[in-house]
This record gives C-alpha cells, sequence and structure tokens, in this order.
C-alpha cells in the first residue's frame, strides 16, 4: 500500500520545554507503517537553546532559523512552503504548546475520511484543545455567534460527531492537499495573529469547509494577554497597537490596525469600514480627550 504523507507544520520562539513537549506527543502517535510524517519546525531566533535541543532529540525535524521578526503567521507561512515543495497528502499545523493525544492524528484523518465519503472532499479539520488543569474548552472551532456582527464568534465546544464551523484556531488543524491546492499558504498581510481565521474564511469562500474533530485532541492554555495598556496613556497604546501581537485590553487583543483592516474588508461585507474602527473607539475616545487637555500622557514627562 502507497505511504500517505502528513507534513507536520510548527514555529517557535523561546519556548524550550514546550516545544519538546509538543515534539514528544507528535512522536508518540499511534500510527499504522502506512503514514509518514515530515515535520517542519521555524525556529524564530530562540536563544534559549531551543534549536540545538530539538535537532539532539528529534534529529529526523526539518530546522529553519529565523531572526525572531517571523511572529506565528510568518514562521507558519516558511513551514508551509517548505512543505509545499514536497506536495503532501495532508497538512498538519501544530502549535509548539499544544500536547496532543496518541491518538489525535488517527482521529483526524478517520474525521477526514468520514467526510469525504459523504462528500465533503475539500474539508479543513480542525481539533479541540482544553485547558490541562480545569478542562474547559481553549482553542477549536469557532462559529459566528451574531447575525448583526460578522466578527462575533464562539468557541464550539466538542460533541461525539464532528461539527462544522465557520473557522479555526490554529492550534491542531489537518488540511488536505485538495484545500491547499485551491487557498495555497497563509497570507503574509498577517504577522502574529488572524492568519489562522482568515485562512479558514477564504477557504470557505473559495467552496471549502471548515469541521471540528469528534472530542478534545490535546491539551492548550489559554495565552496570557500580551500586555495591559495604562488607563490613560494614549501613547503607550497607540505604540502597542503597532506592534506584531497589537494591544490587549481587558478580555480583547486589537490587532495592529493595517492588519485588522485586511481582515475587516475581506470579511466584513459593505459594513466593513464600521467593523474596523469599532475596537479601536477606546483609543478613538482617548484621542479625543488627550486634544481637550484631559488626560494625563505617561511619555510626556510622567
Amino acid at each position: 500500500m502507497e505511504q500517505m504523507s502528513i507534513a507536520v507544520l510548527m514555529t517557535c520562539h523561546n519556548r524550550k520545554l514546550k516545544t519538546l513537549a509538543t515534539l514528544e506527543s507528535l512522536f508518540k502517535q499511534i500510527l499504522t507503517s502506512e503514514i509518514a510524517l515530515n515535520t517542519y519546525l521555524v525556529d524564530d531566533g530562540s536563544t534559549d537553546g531551543t534549536a540545538e535541543a530539538v535537532q539532539q532529540t528529534y534529529p529526523q525535524v526539518k530546522i529553519f532559523s529565523g531572526d525572531g521578526n517571523l511572529f506565528w503567521n510568518g514562521g507558519m507561512r516558511w513551514a508551509f512552503s517548505e512543505a509545499m515543495k514536497h506536495d503532501p497528502d495532508y497538512y498538519l499545523w501544530l502549535n509548539d504548546d499544544t500536547v496532543i493525544y496518541s491518538k489525535t492524528i488517527s482521529v483526524l484523518l478517520e474525521t477526514s475520511h468520514k467526510l469525504s465519503e459523504k462528500g465533503e472532499t475539500k474539508a479543513i479539520i480542525g481539533g479541540s484543545t482544553c485547558d490541562p488543569e480545569t478542562g474547559q474548552t481553549t482553542y477549536g472551532g469557532v462559529v459566528r455567534n451574531n447575525a448583526l456582527h460578522p466578527f462575533r464568534y464562539g468557541i464550539l465546544e466538542p460533541t461525539k460527531d464532528p461539527q462544522m464551523c465557520d473557522t479555526m484556531h490554529g492550534n491542531c488543524v489537518l488540511i488536505p492537499r485538495s484545500v491547499v491546492q485551491i487557498v495555497g499558504n497563509l497570507d503574509p498581510a498577517f504577522v502574529h495573529y488572524i492568519g489562522d481565521w482568515d485562512y479558514g474564511l477564504r477557504a470557505r469562500q473559495k467552496g471549502c469547509t471548515v469541521w471540528i474533530a469528534p472530542g478534545y485532541l490535546g491539551t492548550c492554555s489559554l495565552n496570557p494577554q500580551v500586555t495591559k495598556m495604562a488607563a490613560e496613556n494614549l501613547s503607550e497604546g497607540l505604540d502597542k497597537m503597532s506592534k506584531p501581537k497589537g494591544l490587549s485590553f481587558k478580555d480583547t487583543t486589537l490587532q495592529p490596525a493595517q492588519e485588522w483592516k485586511v481582515f475587516a474588508q475581506r470579511h466584513g461585507g459593505l459594513l466593513w469600514p464600521i467593523y474596523w474602527l469599532l475596537p479601536y473607539r477606546r483609543l478613538v475616545w482617548l484621542s479625543v480627550l488627550s486634544k481637550l487637555g484631559l488626560t494625563k500622557n505617561k511619555t510626556q514627562g510622567e
């Protein structure tokens, strides 16, 4: 029987122990001999010895070295492009902080095959993860839950059956060759966030579908907020907005404005300018107060 090839795509930066734990879970997968895994890891300028540790422990991993400015989307794009040169049957996105269960890849493949038998031959299959301590759902498939707002999404709780969704988090995602031939790589318009959601939405626009597999397929803790904006520090807020990881305020991560504009324009319909500006309304309000002299700017002498 001809081997089925799966290209595993990863990127990492200064998370040696987590990266090694993820790779350990990957190479402990229960798979038949007909399935061949080829792993592509972009080490984005780690200074904690991640690349060296991976090379020593898992010499079969193909490692590519970045300069620290690729972030998630850039690193995954590079791994994706390297894998595409070999035209594998499937591509598996795997975050370096996600530990997958021993049958995860088997479940993803089984889900893909069953959907294909039902006519879903261009289906992306996402895997749901839970917090290793609380067991609560952390990442997976997401669905639009507000008919009036195109960017109000809620995460799907996994069940015993596959579920269709609008798009997915990129922590653990199986993408068949048939989808990649249509959608291609991740979009370079994005640096860190949103690239995964954009990929799923673009795939659906091109006639593909997005699903989550049954049950939980691994563990992954929620990422902490990147930074918190000082209550009345407009300059700091605007500065953070220009960084690849954006600005976290309360429970919302505000994307760099240009990236969010691309996403909103592409997926927000005719009212996209409104949806583009809505997340920044607090910064706009602070700007107005600043012009009226009603805010304290800590970068100007305080």
